[in-house]
C-alpha cells in the first residue's frame, strides 16, 4: 500500500489551511463518537471506530495536523463528557496516528511494532505518574480494591470448597497492589502494542478503503513571503496541468486583469475556468509565467477573495453580521462597518437574521460582504451566479459590475451563461483550455409531446403546512397550505424564485420532512399512507449531485441503491438507461462531470425502482450542453412510465418536457400558474427568511 499521491513530503511551516480544515472536520467527527460513546452506555462501541477519522487525518497530512486536531478535540471532549472522553480520545489519536502514519510513509508491521511500542511506554507511564503523584487518590482506589478482595474472600470462606479461592484471591489482590506500577504499567503497554497490531490489519484495510477520497487543496500554494499586492495581474503563456492528468486543463492563456476592471470568463463545463480563477488565485502554472507586484494574499487584507458556486460552503456564522467578520482577527472585525456592507450588497437590516434562513441569492449576497470585509484588491467569483434564480442572476451581477465603480479592485465573474458577461468590461472565451473568439453554439432543449398516457393520481397533498424550529423565536414558515395531486407517469414542473419553499417541498414529498400540518399521501394497491412512512418509494434527486455519490465507482454506486441482487446486468441496464456507456460503471464518481453526476444519480435512481423521483434544480450549474442532455433524459425517463417531479426556476427548458407547470410564491401555490414564465421572470422578496 502506498501513500496517496496527494500527501505532502516536504512541505514545511505553519500548518496549511486544507490541514486546519480537514483537522477541524475530523476532529469533530472524533469528538462526536467519543463523546456519545462515553455518555450513551449503548453507544460504547462508537469509542472502537473513533480512530479512524484521526487515522485518515494521519494518513494524509503532517504529523503536526494531527497533533493539533487532536489537542483541540481532547479539550473539546473534556468540556463535553470529563476527563474519561478526553483519555479515550487521545488513546484512540494514537492508535489512528500510528496506522495512519505508518500508512502514509509505505512502512509495515514491524514499523507499527516499533511505533506502538514508543507509544506503550507513554501510556505505561500515565497512570503510573497519576498515581504517584496524587497519593491519596491512590490509597483511596487500592483501599477500595483491598476491601472488595477481602469481601470477595469472606463470602468464598463460607463456602468449605472455595475457601481456596478466596485466599487465593486476597494474596493476589495483595501482589498486586505490592507491585502496583509494574502491573499497570506492563498492562499498558502490552494493551497498547496489542491494540495497535490489531488496528494495523482492521483499521488499516478501512484506510485503504478510503484512500480514493479527495483530499488535494485545489487552492493550495507555496508561501510567498512578498507583501499582498495582486493586481495588475499579467498571464503570459499560462498552461496548467493537473497531477496525473493526461492533458492540459489550460493552454497558451494571456490575460491581464487592471484595477477598476470588471472582467467576464465564460465557458462551458470543463472549460478550465476554475482552474483560471485558480491560477489567477495564486496557484503556480505548470508552464507560462504569472507577473504581479506582490503577492495573490488570498483570503488576506487587501489580497485576493474568492466567491465560490455554492455559499453555503462559505457560510460560517450562525448570525449573518457574524458570518460577515468571520475569520478576521478582533482588531480588524472591529474596524469594519457590517450594517454598511450588509447594506451594499442589498442585505440592509438582516444582520441578526439567521443564515440557514437566507435564500440562494442571499446566501450570494453574503459571500460577497464577506469577501469585501477583507478589502481585497481582486474579488474572483465562481460560479457565483449558477445555483440562484434568474432575477437573482441579474442582480448578483449587477453588484459584482458596480464593485469596480465604488472600490480599488477588480472583479472577475467566471460563468457559464453568456448573458451575465454583458456588464463586463472584457469577455474571455474558454474553450477547452483555450481562449477563443467565441464558444459554440448548443441547440436549445425543444418540446417533446409524451408518447404514453398519464395514469390514476399517486401522490396527493391536502393543506401541507411546514415551519422550520417551529415553536422556537427562531421558527420560519416555508409552505402555507400546498394543495398538489400529480398523476402516475405525469411529468410536473414545480416553480419559483429562491425562497419560494421548493426545496422544502420537495423533501416532503420525499418523506424526509414530515409536514407540521397537512397529508402528503402515496397510493398503490394497498390504498393511501403517508410518504414518510413508505421511504425509498419516491427517490429525490439532489440539486448537488455529488453529495449523493458515496461510493468509490460509479457501479458500486449504483448497486448500492439498487440493493441485494443488483449485479452488473442491472447496472448496465441503469446506465443504458441514461444514455451513458456501460463502461462507465469502472470510473471513479471523483472524475464525473456535473452533467455525468447527475446522469449516474438518476442512473441509481432507476435502479433503485422509485414509484415517483423528484428532481431538485436538475439543471443548476450546467452549461447549455449539459442542460440539453439532461432535459432529453427526463423525456426518455417520462415515456418509459416513471413519474416525475421537477423542482426548478429554469422554466424555459423544462417546460417543454413536462406536463404540467405549478408555481410556487411564498410558500403558496398561486393561483394562476399557466402562464409560468412570465411569471418566472421577477423573483421573490426573501426578506422574511423563509428557507428554501
Amino acid at each position: 500500500m502506498t501513500a496517496p499521491p496527494d500527501v505532502p513530503s516536504t512541505i514545511h511551516g505553519p500548518l496549511r489551511p486544507i490541514e486546519l480544515a480537514t483537522g477541524a472536520v475530523l476532529g469533530g467527527l472524533t469528538v462526536g463518537l467519543v463523546t456519545l460513546g462515553s455518555i450513551v452506555p449503548a453507544a460504547a462501541a462508537l469509542n472502537l471506530i473513533a480512530a479512524v477519522p484521526l487515522g485518515l487525518l494521519a494518513q494524509r497530512y503532517r504529523l503536526r495536523a494531527s497533533v493539533s486536531a487532536t489537542a483541540a478535540a481532547a479539550l473539546v471532549s473534556f468540556v463535553a463528557a470529563g476527563l474519561l472522553a478526553a483519555v479515550s480520545l487521545v488513546a484512540a489519536a494514537t492508535v489512528g496516528g500510528i496506522i495512519g502514519t505508518v500508512k502514509r510513509r509505505g512502512g509495515g508491521l514491524i514499523v507499527v511494532l516499533g511505533m506502538s511500542a514508543v507509544a506503550g511506554v507513554f501510556w505505561a507511564a500515565v497512570p503510573v505518574v497519576f498515581l504517584l503523584v496524587f497519593g491519596t487518590t491512590r490509597q483511596l482506589i487500592f483501599d477500595n480494591i483491598r476491601n472488595s478482595a477481602h469481601g470477595a474472600a469472606a463470602i468464598a470462606t463460607d463456602q468449605l470448597h472455595l475457601a481456596e479461592v478466596g485466599h487465593a484471591v486476597t494474596a493476589a489482590a495483595d501482589a498486586v497492589l505490592r507491585w502496583w506500577w509494574l502491573y499497570i504499567g506492563a498492562g499498558a503497554f502490552v494493551g497498547v502494542i496489542a491494540t495497535a497490531l490489531l488496528s494495523w490489519f482492521v483499521l488499516g484495510s478501512v484506510l485503504d478503503r478510503l484512500t480514493w477520497l479527495p483530499g488535494r487543496d485545489l487552492l493550495d500554494a507555496p508561501p510567498d513571503d512578498r507583501r499582498v499586492e495582486p493586481l495588475p495581474v499579467t498571464l503570459r503563456d499560462v498552461s496548467f496541468r493537473y497531477p496525473n492528468a493526461r492533458v492540459d486543463a489550460l493552454s497558451g492563456i494571456e490575460l491581464t486583469v487592471r484595477t477598476g476592471e470588471f472582467v467576464a470568463v465564460v465557458g462551458h463545463n470543463g472549460s478550465g475556468k476554475s482552474t483560471l480563477t485558480r491560477v489567477l488565485a495564486g496557484r503556480p502554472p505548470t508552464g507560462g509565467t504569472v507577473e504581479r507586484p506582490g503577492s495573490a494574499g488570498l483570503g488576506l487584507l487587501g489580497g485576493t477573495a474568492l466567491v465560490l458556486q455554492r455559499p453555503e460552503s462559505q457560510t460560517l456564522g450562525v448570525l449573518v453580521a457574524d458570518d460577515v467578520v468571520w475569520g478576521l482577527p478582533p482588531e480588524l472585525a472591529a474596524q469594519v462597518d457590517v450594517e454598511a456592507l450588509l447594506s451594499e450588497v442589498g442585505l440592509a437590516g438582516l444582520g441578526r437574521m439567521e443564515t440557514a434562513t437566507l435564500s440562494g441569492g442571499q446566501q450570494q449576497r453574503l459571500a460577497v460582504a464577506a469577501a469585501l470585509a477583507r478589502r481585497p484588491a481582486l474579488l474572483l467569483a465562481d460560479e457565483a451566479t449558477a445555483m440562484i434564480d434568474p432575477a437573482g442572476r441579474r442582480e448578483l451581477v449587477t453588484l459584482l459590475a458596480d464593485l469596480p465603480r465604488r472600490h480599488p479592485m477588480a472583479v472577475v465573474l467566471v460563468t457559464h451563461h453568456e448573458a451575465d458577461a454583458a456588464a463586463a468590461d472584457r469577455v474571455v472565451h474558454l474553450d477547452a483550455g483555450r481562449q477563443v473568439d467565441r464558444l459554440p453554439s448548443w441547440p436549445r432543449p425543444v418540446r417533446d409531446s409524451r408518447r404514453r398516457p398519464m395514469g390514476e393520481p399517486l401522490l396527493e397533498l391536502r393543506d401541507v403546512h411546514h415551519t422550520y424550529n417551529r415553536g422556537t423565536p427562531w421558527s420560519a414558515p416555508a409552505l402555507h397550505g400546498v394543495d398538489l395531486t400529480v398523476r402516475r407517469g405525469e411529468a410536473l414542473l414545480v416553480v419559483g424564485g429562491n425562497g419560494s419553499g421548493k426545496s422544502t417541498l420537495a423533501w416532503i414529498m420525499a418523506g424526509l420532512v414530515v409536514p407540521t400540518a397537512g397529508r402528503c399521501e402515496l397510493r398503490d394497491y394497498a390504498g393511501a399512507r403517508p410518504v414518510h412512512k413508505r421511504i425509498g418509494r419516491v427517490a429525490l434527486a439532489f440539486q448537488h449531485s455529488r453529495l449523493q455519490l458515496q461510493r468509490e465507482t460509479v457501479g458500486a454506486e449504483i448497486e448500492d441503491w439498487g440493493g441485494s441482487g443488483t449485479g452488473s446486468g442491472a447496472v448496465g441496464r441503469a446506465l443504458d438507461a441514461v444514455g451513458l456507456d456501460r463502461m462507465t460503471a469502472s470510473r471513479s464518481v471523483e472524475e464525473l462531470s456535473g452533467g455525468q453526476a447527475k446522469r449516474v444519480v438518476l442512473a441509481a435512481i432507476v435502479a433503485s425502482r422509485p414509484q415517483v423521483v423528484v428532481l431538485d434544480e436538475p439543471l443548476a450549474g450546467l452549461d447549455p450542453q449539459g442542460r440539453a442532455e439532461i432535459v432529453e433524459l427526463l423525456a426518455r425517463l417520462r415515456d418509459s412510465g416513471l413519474t416525475l417531479i421537477v423542482i426548478s426556476h429554469d422554466v424555459e427548458d423544462l417546460a417543454g418536457v413536462c406536463d404540467r407547470t405549478v408555481r410556487l410564491r411564498a410558500g403558496r401555490i398561486a393561483d394562476d400558474p399557466a402562464d409560468a414564465s412570465a411569471a418566472e421572470s421577477v423573483a421573490e422578496p426573501t426578506g422574511t427568511g423563509e428557507p428554501r
